[in-house]
Protein backbone atom coordinates (compact mmCIF):
# COMPACT_ATOMS: atom_id res chain seq x y z
CA UNK A 1 0.00 0.00 0.00
CA UNK A 2 2.48 2.26 1.00
CA UNK A 3 4.34 1.48 -2.93
CA UNK A 4 0.53 2.72 -4.36
CA UNK A 5 0.32 5.31 -2.19
CA UNK A 6 3.51 7.16 -3.60
CA UNK A 7 1.85 7.40 -6.90
CA UNK A 8 -1.06 9.61 -5.24
CA UNK A 9 -0.52 12.88 -4.06
CA UNK A 10 -1.26 13.98 -0.84
CA UNK A 11 -4.21 16.07 -2.03
CA UNK A 12 -5.77 13.20 -3.67
CA UNK A 13 -5.19 11.05 -0.56
CA UNK A 14 -6.86 13.04 1.79
CA UNK A 15 -10.12 13.65 -0.22
CA UNK A 16 -10.26 9.94 -0.39
CA UNK A 17 -9.88 9.16 3.33
CA UNK A 18 -12.67 12.06 3.96
CA UNK A 19 -15.11 10.16 2.86
CA UNK A 20 -13.69 6.73 4.87
CA UNK A 21 -13.48 8.99 8.04
CA UNK A 22 -17.02 10.64 7.41
CA UNK A 23 -17.89 6.60 7.46
CA UNK A 24 -16.51 6.33 10.47
CA UNK A 25 -17.21 8.88 12.75
CA UNK A 26 -21.05 7.54 13.30
CA UNK A 27 -19.01 4.71 15.26
CA UNK A 28 -16.70 6.92 17.47
CA UNK A 29 -13.55 5.75 15.22
CA UNK A 30 -13.13 9.61 13.80
CA UNK A 31 -9.48 10.57 14.68
CA UNK A 32 -9.29 13.10 17.60
CA UNK A 33 -5.92 14.27 17.05
CA UNK A 34 -5.92 17.81 19.27
CA UNK A 35 -3.37 19.65 16.96
CA UNK A 36 0.05 18.17 14.66
CA UNK A 37 3.33 20.51 15.27
CA UNK A 38 3.10 23.84 13.56
CA UNK A 39 5.07 23.65 10.18
CA UNK A 40 8.24 24.98 10.66
CA UNK A 41 8.38 25.53 14.77
CA UNK A 42 9.34 22.95 16.98
CA UNK A 43 7.33 21.78 20.27
CA UNK A 44 9.07 22.17 23.59
CA UNK A 45 7.61 20.27 26.76
CA UNK A 46 8.96 22.31 29.93
CA UNK A 47 8.41 22.79 33.62
CA UNK A 48 8.27 18.43 34.04
CA UNK A 49 10.28 15.79 35.53
CA UNK A 50 10.90 12.71 33.36
CA UNK A 51 11.66 9.45 33.21
CA UNK A 52 13.82 8.10 30.61
CA UNK A 53 12.92 4.47 29.59
CA UNK A 54 15.74 3.28 30.93
CA UNK A 55 17.66 5.12 34.25
CA UNK A 56 15.84 4.34 37.26
CA UNK A 57 14.96 7.62 38.78
CA UNK A 58 13.40 10.59 37.82
CA UNK A 59 15.27 13.58 35.82
CA UNK A 60 15.20 17.31 36.13
CA UNK A 61 16.21 20.51 34.98
CA UNK A 62 15.42 19.48 31.11
CA UNK A 63 13.46 20.43 28.33
CA UNK A 64 12.30 18.41 25.61
CA UNK A 65 12.10 19.59 22.17
CA UNK A 66 10.19 17.70 18.98
CA UNK A 67 10.61 18.00 15.55
CA UNK A 68 9.22 16.02 13.03
CA UNK A 69 7.69 13.93 15.27
CA UNK A 70 10.62 12.74 16.99
CA UNK A 71 12.51 14.24 20.06
CA UNK A 72 15.46 16.35 18.45
CA UNK A 73 17.31 17.71 21.95
CA UNK A 74 17.31 17.56 25.68
CA UNK A 75 18.39 21.11 26.18
CA UNK A 76 18.66 22.30 30.02
CA UNK A 77 15.40 24.40 30.90
CA UNK A 78 14.91 27.58 28.96
CA UNK A 79 17.81 27.28 26.67
CA UNK A 80 15.82 25.26 23.43
CA UNK A 81 14.89 27.36 20.79
CA UNK A 82 13.06 30.48 21.05
CA UNK A 83 10.75 30.21 18.39
CA UNK A 84 8.64 27.24 19.43
CA UNK A 85 5.40 25.88 20.63
CA UNK A 86 5.40 25.75 24.19
CA UNK A 87 3.68 23.41 26.53
CA UNK A 88 4.37 23.39 30.09
CA UNK A 89 3.57 20.59 31.69
CA UNK A 90 2.97 22.16 35.38
CA UNK A 91 6.24 20.18 37.06
CA UNK A 92 4.17 16.93 36.44
CA UNK A 93 6.06 13.47 35.65
CA UNK A 94 7.03 12.61 31.89
CA UNK A 95 7.33 9.39 30.64
CA UNK A 96 7.70 7.61 27.85
CA UNK A 97 4.41 6.18 25.68
CA UNK A 98 3.55 2.62 26.98
CA UNK A 99 3.99 -0.44 25.30
CA UNK A 100 1.93 -3.62 25.89
CA UNK A 101 3.98 -6.20 23.95
CA UNK A 102 1.17 -9.08 24.37
CA UNK A 103 -1.64 -7.52 22.65
CA UNK A 104 -4.75 -8.89 20.43
CA UNK A 105 -5.78 -6.12 19.10
CA UNK A 106 -8.92 -7.14 17.46
CA UNK A 107 -9.62 -9.98 20.25
CA UNK A 108 -9.61 -8.32 23.23
CA UNK A 109 -12.92 -6.60 23.49
CA UNK A 110 -15.36 -9.68 22.19
CA UNK A 111 -16.38 -12.44 23.61
CA UNK A 112 -15.27 -15.87 22.02
CA UNK A 113 -18.41 -17.21 20.87
CA UNK A 114 -18.31 -13.33 18.90
CA UNK A 115 -14.56 -14.32 17.43
CA UNK A 116 -15.18 -17.36 16.31
CA UNK A 117 -18.58 -16.83 14.94
CA UNK A 118 -19.40 -12.78 14.41
CA UNK A 119 -19.23 -11.03 10.72
CA UNK A 120 -15.72 -10.41 11.29
CA UNK A 121 -16.88 -6.64 9.86
CA UNK A 122 -18.13 -6.67 13.38
CA UNK A 123 -15.39 -7.63 14.75
CA UNK A 124 -13.24 -5.33 12.85
CA UNK A 125 -14.89 -1.76 14.02
CA UNK A 126 -15.32 -3.38 17.86
CA UNK A 127 -11.62 -3.21 17.67
CA UNK A 128 -11.50 0.23 15.89
CA UNK A 129 -13.11 1.82 18.86
CA UNK A 130 -11.14 -0.13 21.30
CA UNK A 131 -7.84 1.00 19.27
CA UNK A 132 -8.55 5.10 20.53
CA UNK A 133 -9.27 3.51 23.87
CA UNK A 134 -5.90 2.19 24.12
CA UNK A 135 -4.26 5.25 23.23
CA UNK A 136 -6.33 6.92 25.84
CA UNK A 137 -5.10 4.96 28.28
CA UNK A 138 -1.30 5.88 27.24
CA UNK A 139 -0.26 2.70 25.35
CA UNK A 140 1.34 4.22 22.14
CA UNK A 141 2.32 1.04 21.24
CA UNK A 142 1.40 -2.39 21.14
CA UNK A 143 3.06 -5.84 19.69
CA UNK A 144 -0.12 -7.52 18.52
CA UNK A 145 0.40 -11.63 18.95
CA UNK A 146 -2.26 -13.01 16.94
CA UNK A 147 -4.93 -11.80 15.01
CA UNK A 148 -6.46 -9.87 11.88
CA UNK A 149 -4.70 -6.82 12.52
CA UNK A 150 -3.43 -5.48 9.33
CA UNK A 151 -6.44 -3.32 8.48
CA UNK A 152 -6.32 -1.60 11.42
CA UNK A 153 -2.79 -1.17 11.87
CA UNK A 154 -3.17 0.02 7.95
CA UNK A 155 -6.21 2.61 9.27
CA UNK A 156 -4.21 3.89 12.05
CA UNK A 157 -1.15 4.44 10.39
CA UNK A 158 -3.17 6.64 7.63
CA UNK A 159 -4.94 8.43 10.29
CA UNK A 160 -8.29 6.91 9.32
CA UNK A 161 -8.92 5.64 13.00
CA UNK A 162 -7.20 6.51 16.41
CA UNK A 163 -4.86 4.29 18.16
CA UNK A 164 -1.17 2.73 19.09
CA UNK A 165 1.12 2.12 16.76
CA UNK A 166 0.89 -1.38 15.90
CA UNK A 167 3.48 -4.64 15.50
CA UNK A 168 1.89 -7.34 13.70
CA UNK A 169 2.49 -10.76 13.95
CA UNK A 170 -0.67 -11.86 11.50
CA UNK A 171 -2.74 -15.06 12.10
CA UNK A 172 -1.36 -17.67 15.28
CA UNK A 173 0.28 -20.28 13.85
CA UNK A 174 -0.75 -23.36 15.27
CA UNK A 175 -0.45 -26.95 15.04
CA UNK A 176 -3.84 -29.38 14.45
CA UNK A 177 -5.04 -29.92 18.24
CA UNK A 178 -2.54 -26.76 18.98
CA UNK A 179 -3.34 -23.92 20.80
CA UNK A 180 -4.56 -21.76 17.84
CA UNK A 181 -6.36 -24.38 16.60
CA UNK A 182 -10.14 -23.18 17.41
CA UNK A 183 -12.29 -26.21 15.26
CA UNK A 184 -15.08 -28.31 17.40
CA UNK A 185 -14.58 -31.87 17.56
CA UNK A 186 -17.42 -32.20 15.24
CA UNK A 187 -15.37 -30.87 12.00
CA UNK A 188 -12.96 -33.89 12.24
CA UNK A 189 -11.30 -35.31 10.77
CA UNK A 190 -9.89 -32.51 8.13
CA UNK A 191 -9.66 -33.91 4.56
CA UNK A 192 -7.61 -32.32 1.91
CA UNK A 193 -10.15 -30.40 -0.10
CA UNK A 194 -11.92 -29.43 2.78
CA UNK A 195 -12.70 -25.31 2.89
CA UNK A 196 -10.19 -23.48 5.71
CA UNK A 197 -12.25 -22.90 8.88
CA UNK A 198 -13.62 -19.94 9.98
CA UNK A 199 -10.60 -18.44 12.02
CA UNK A 200 -8.38 -19.24 9.36
CA UNK A 201 -10.27 -17.35 6.71
CA UNK A 202 -10.73 -14.64 8.85
CA UNK A 203 -6.79 -14.61 9.87
CA UNK A 204 -7.38 -15.19 13.39
CA UNK A 205 -5.54 -18.86 12.94
CA UNK A 206 -2.97 -20.49 10.72
CA UNK A 207 -3.07 -24.16 11.00
CA UNK A 208 0.31 -25.66 9.77
CA UNK A 209 1.46 -29.62 10.53
CA UNK A 210 5.11 -30.45 9.30
CA UNK A 211 7.81 -28.22 8.51
CA UNK A 212 7.17 -26.98 4.65
CA UNK A 213 3.47 -26.01 5.74
CA UNK A 214 4.98 -24.28 8.50
CA UNK A 215 6.75 -22.69 6.25
CA UNK A 216 3.78 -21.63 3.58
CA UNK A 217 2.05 -20.24 6.54
CA UNK A 218 4.44 -18.26 7.90
CA UNK A 219 5.46 -16.31 4.74
CA UNK A 220 1.92 -15.39 4.20
CA UNK A 221 2.38 -13.83 7.41
CA UNK A 222 5.48 -12.27 5.96
CA UNK A 223 3.91 -11.14 3.06
CA UNK A 224 1.12 -9.75 4.46
CA UNK A 225 2.91 -7.74 6.54
CA UNK A 226 4.05 -8.99 9.90
CA UNK A 227 6.83 -7.34 12.07
CA UNK A 228 7.46 -10.93 13.57
CA UNK A 229 5.84 -14.25 13.75
CA UNK A 230 3.72 -15.70 16.18
CA UNK A 231 3.71 -19.80 16.71
CA UNK A 232 1.84 -21.47 19.38
CA UNK A 233 4.59 -23.89 21.15
CA UNK A 234 2.48 -25.37 23.48
CA UNK A 235 -0.83 -25.81 25.72
CA UNK A 236 -2.63 -22.93 26.86
CA UNK A 237 -5.60 -21.77 29.26
CA UNK A 238 -8.65 -20.72 27.68
CA UNK A 239 -8.54 -23.87 24.64
CA UNK A 240 -9.97 -26.93 25.44
CA UNK A 241 -8.33 -29.87 23.51
CA UNK A 242 -4.98 -29.08 23.98
CA UNK A 243 -3.81 -29.62 27.90
CA UNK A 244 -1.63 -27.13 29.39
CA UNK A 245 1.21 -29.66 29.75
CA UNK A 246 1.54 -30.45 26.10
CA UNK A 247 4.51 -29.45 23.73
CA UNK A 248 3.18 -28.46 20.57
CA UNK A 249 5.06 -28.11 16.98
CA UNK A 250 8.13 -30.43 16.50
CA UNK A 251 11.26 -28.82 17.11
CA UNK A 252 11.82 -29.06 13.15
CA UNK A 253 8.75 -27.43 12.49
CA UNK A 254 9.67 -24.27 14.90
CA UNK A 255 12.80 -24.18 12.76
CA UNK A 256 11.35 -23.76 9.62
CA UNK A 257 9.14 -20.73 11.13
CA UNK A 258 12.38 -19.38 12.41
CA UNK A 259 14.66 -19.78 8.99
CA UNK A 260 11.76 -18.20 7.41
CA UNK A 261 11.12 -15.19 9.73
CA UNK A 262 15.54 -15.00 9.38
CA UNK A 263 15.37 -14.33 5.85
CA UNK A 264 13.04 -11.23 6.11
CA UNK A 265 15.29 -10.07 9.04
CA UNK A 266 12.96 -10.68 11.73
CA UNK A 267 12.21 -13.27 14.33
CA UNK A 268 9.49 -15.72 16.21
CA UNK A 269 7.85 -15.42 19.66
CA UNK A 270 6.07 -18.53 21.38
CA UNK A 271 3.02 -18.90 22.58
CA UNK A 272 4.05 -21.78 25.78
CA UNK A 273 4.39 -22.16 28.88
CA UNK A 274 6.39 -25.27 30.00
CA UNK A 275 10.16 -26.26 30.37
CA UNK A 276 10.01 -28.46 27.75
CA UNK A 277 8.05 -26.34 25.36
CA UNK A 278 10.02 -23.21 26.11
CA UNK A 279 13.19 -25.37 25.71
CA UNK A 280 12.32 -26.55 22.47
CA UNK A 281 11.49 -23.14 21.76
CA UNK A 282 15.06 -21.95 22.22
CA UNK A 283 16.99 -24.52 20.40
CA UNK A 284 14.73 -23.92 17.22
CA UNK A 285 15.85 -20.23 17.23
CA UNK A 286 12.53 -17.99 19.25
CA UNK A 287 13.64 -15.49 20.24
CA UNK A 288 10.71 -14.18 22.23
CA UNK A 289 8.78 -16.67 24.72
CA UNK A 290 5.13 -15.75 25.39
CA UNK A 291 4.12 -16.48 29.43
CA UNK A 292 6.20 -19.25 30.34
CA UNK A 293 5.27 -18.80 33.67
CA UNK A 294 5.95 -22.79 34.71
CA UNK A 295 9.27 -22.28 33.34
CA UNK A 296 12.05 -23.73 36.11
CA UNK A 297 15.32 -22.47 36.95
CA UNK A 298 17.05 -24.38 33.86
CA UNK A 299 14.72 -22.66 31.77
CA UNK A 300 15.07 -19.62 33.02
CA UNK A 301 18.89 -19.61 32.37
CA UNK A 302 18.55 -20.81 28.91
CA UNK A 303 16.50 -18.22 28.19
CA UNK A 304 19.65 -15.79 29.52
CA UNK A 305 22.30 -17.42 27.97
CA UNK A 306 20.47 -17.39 24.37
CA UNK A 307 20.09 -13.70 24.67
CA UNK A 308 15.90 -14.48 24.50
CA UNK A 309 13.18 -12.33 25.95
CA UNK A 310 10.83 -12.85 28.47
CA UNK A 311 7.24 -11.41 27.04
CA UNK A 312 5.75 -12.20 31.07
CA UNK A 313 2.30 -10.92 32.22
CA UNK A 314 0.41 -10.67 35.49
CA UNK A 315 -1.29 -13.97 35.60
CA UNK A 316 -2.41 -14.00 39.41
CA UNK A 317 -6.05 -15.36 39.15
CA UNK A 318 -7.76 -12.15 39.85
CA UNK A 319 -10.28 -9.95 39.21
CA UNK A 320 -8.53 -9.03 36.02
CA UNK A 321 -8.10 -12.83 34.64
CA UNK A 322 -9.75 -13.33 31.34
CA UNK A 323 -13.10 -15.56 31.71
CA UNK A 324 -13.12 -19.60 32.21
CA UNK A 325 -15.48 -21.42 31.42
CA UNK A 326 -15.10 -24.68 32.84
CA UNK A 327 -13.37 -26.59 35.71
CA UNK A 328 -10.85 -27.39 33.64
CA UNK A 329 -10.01 -23.90 32.55
CA UNK A 330 -10.00 -22.59 35.63
CA UNK A 331 -7.59 -25.26 37.05
CA UNK A 332 -4.79 -24.46 34.46
CA UNK A 333 -5.64 -20.86 35.14
CA UNK A 334 -5.10 -21.75 38.65
CA UNK A 335 -1.65 -23.42 37.99
CA UNK A 336 -0.34 -20.66 35.74
CA UNK A 337 -1.08 -18.36 38.53
CA UNK A 338 1.36 -20.44 41.19
CA UNK A 339 3.82 -19.99 38.77
CA UNK A 340 3.59 -15.84 38.54
CA UNK A 341 5.09 -14.63 41.21
CA UNK A 342 8.35 -17.56 40.83
CA UNK A 343 8.76 -16.49 37.11
CA UNK A 344 8.74 -13.01 37.99
CA UNK A 345 11.53 -13.95 40.64
CA UNK A 346 13.05 -16.03 38.68
CA UNK A 347 13.09 -13.66 35.77
CA UNK A 348 14.90 -10.70 37.66
CA UNK A 349 17.55 -13.43 39.75
CA UNK A 350 18.75 -14.69 36.57
CA UNK A 351 19.33 -11.80 34.59
CA UNK A 352 16.57 -12.50 32.11
CA UNK A 353 15.39 -9.89 29.23
CA UNK A 354 11.90 -9.32 30.38
CA UNK A 355 9.45 -7.24 28.63
CA UNK A 356 5.96 -6.31 29.57
CA UNK A 357 2.53 -7.66 28.17
CA UNK A 358 -1.26 -8.31 29.31
CA UNK A 359 -2.66 -10.76 27.04
CA UNK A 360 -6.33 -9.42 27.76
CA UNK A 361 -7.92 -12.07 25.45
CA UNK A 362 -11.97 -12.34 24.59
CA UNK A 363 -12.96 -10.40 27.51
CA UNK A 364 -15.31 -7.41 26.53
CA UNK A 365 -14.35 -4.57 28.84
CA UNK A 366 -11.69 -5.51 30.62
CA UNK A 367 -9.31 -3.46 28.65
CA UNK A 368 -9.66 -0.90 30.99
CA UNK A 369 -7.53 -3.08 33.41
CA UNK A 370 -4.35 -2.80 31.16
CA UNK A 371 -2.65 -0.17 33.06
CA UNK A 372 -3.75 -1.24 36.38
CA UNK A 373 -1.74 -4.32 35.20
CA UNK A 374 1.11 -2.94 34.57
CA UNK A 375 0.90 -1.09 37.88
CA UNK A 376 0.77 -4.97 39.39
CA UNK A 377 4.37 -5.30 38.43
CA UNK A 378 5.66 -2.82 41.44
CA UNK A 379 4.67 -6.16 43.79
CA UNK A 380 7.40 -7.65 41.64
CA UNK A 381 9.86 -4.99 41.86
CA UNK A 382 10.40 -1.18 42.07
CA UNK A 383 8.04 1.31 39.97
CA UNK A 384 10.53 2.53 38.09
CA UNK A 385 11.76 -1.00 37.03
CA UNK A 386 8.61 -2.01 36.19
CA UNK A 387 7.83 1.26 34.60
CA UNK A 388 10.99 0.43 32.19
CA UNK A 389 9.66 -3.10 31.10
CA UNK A 390 6.53 -1.21 29.55
CA UNK A 391 8.82 1.06 27.64
CA UNK A 392 12.69 1.00 27.23
CA UNK A 393 12.99 -2.83 27.57
CA UNK A 394 9.91 -3.10 26.05
CA UNK A 395 11.34 -1.34 23.13
CA UNK A 396 14.45 -3.19 22.83
CA UNK A 397 12.29 -6.48 22.54
CA UNK A 398 10.61 -4.44 19.60
CA UNK A 399 13.82 -3.69 17.44
CA UNK A 400 14.00 -7.16 16.69
CA UNK A 401 11.87 -7.21 14.26
CA UNK A 402 15.07 -5.32 12.38
CA UNK A 403 14.10 -4.03 8.55
CA UNK A 404 10.74 -5.43 9.57
CA UNK A 405 9.43 -2.68 11.85
CA UNK A 406 6.76 -1.05 10.44
CA UNK A 407 8.42 2.44 12.29
CA UNK A 408 11.72 2.78 12.05
CA UNK A 409 13.24 4.26 15.31
CA UNK A 410 12.90 3.68 18.62
CA UNK A 411 10.69 3.42 21.11
CA UNK A 412 9.85 3.64 24.70
CA UNK A 413 12.35 5.70 25.62
CA UNK A 414 12.65 10.16 25.89
CA UNK A 415 15.90 10.40 24.29
CA UNK A 416 17.17 12.19 21.11
CA UNK A 417 16.28 10.53 18.00
CA UNK A 418 13.46 8.98 19.22
CA UNK A 419 10.24 8.74 18.31
CA UNK A 420 7.95 11.46 19.80
CA UNK A 421 5.46 9.03 21.67
CA UNK A 422 4.84 11.27 25.56
CA UNK A 423 2.63 10.93 28.23
CA UNK A 424 2.36 13.65 31.12
CA UNK A 425 0.97 11.97 34.45
CA UNK A 426 -0.13 13.34 37.54
CA UNK A 427 1.36 11.03 39.83
CA UNK A 428 4.84 10.16 40.80
CA UNK A 429 6.27 6.92 39.07
CA UNK A 430 9.33 6.39 41.99
CA UNK A 431 6.72 5.92 44.24
CA UNK A 432 3.69 3.66 42.70
CA UNK A 433 2.08 3.40 39.87
CA UNK A 434 -1.16 3.09 40.95
CA UNK A 435 -2.41 6.29 39.02
CA UNK A 436 -1.90 3.96 35.56
CA UNK A 437 -5.37 2.47 37.28
CA UNK A 438 -7.06 5.91 36.58
CA UNK A 439 -5.82 7.26 33.14
CA UNK A 440 -8.95 9.43 32.27
CA UNK A 441 -8.56 11.52 35.64
CA UNK A 442 -4.05 11.21 35.90
CA UNK A 443 -2.76 11.04 32.31
CA UNK A 444 -2.93 14.87 31.33
CA UNK A 445 -1.36 15.12 27.79
CA UNK A 446 -1.00 11.83 25.09
CA UNK A 447 1.60 12.84 22.47
CA UNK A 448 2.32 9.78 19.63
CA UNK A 449 4.58 11.19 16.76
CA UNK A 450 4.50 14.56 18.09
CA UNK A 451 0.91 15.22 18.18
CA UNK A 452 -1.17 15.48 20.54
CA UNK A 453 -4.32 13.32 21.40
CA UNK A 454 -5.29 14.47 24.93
CA UNK A 455 -3.98 17.73 26.61
CA UNK A 456 -6.48 18.54 29.92
CA UNK A 457 -3.06 20.27 31.46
Amino acid sequence: MQRIEMDISRRQFLGGSAAVIGMFAGFGLAPRELRAQTPGRPIVLTNLRFFDGNTLSMQSGRDIVIEGGRITALPATGSGPTEADIIDCGGRAVTPGLIDCHWHATLVSVSQIAALTQDIAFVHLVAGQEAGATLMRGFTTVRDTGGPVFGLKLAIDNGVVTGPRIFPSGAMISQTSGHGDFRLLSTLPRMPGDAADYTERTGVAAIADGADEVLRRTREQLMKGASQIKIMAGGGVTSIYDPLDTAQFLQEEMEAAVRAAADWGTYVCAHVYTPEGIQRALRAGVKSIEHGQLADLETARMMRDEGAWWSIQPFLQDEDSNPRSNAQQQQKAEEVARGTVRAFEMGRSEGVNMAFGTDILMNPGASRSQGRQLAKLARFMSPLEALSMATGKAGELLALSGPRDPYQGRLGVIAEGAHADILVWDGDPETDLAFLDDPTNTLRLVMKGGRVFKETL
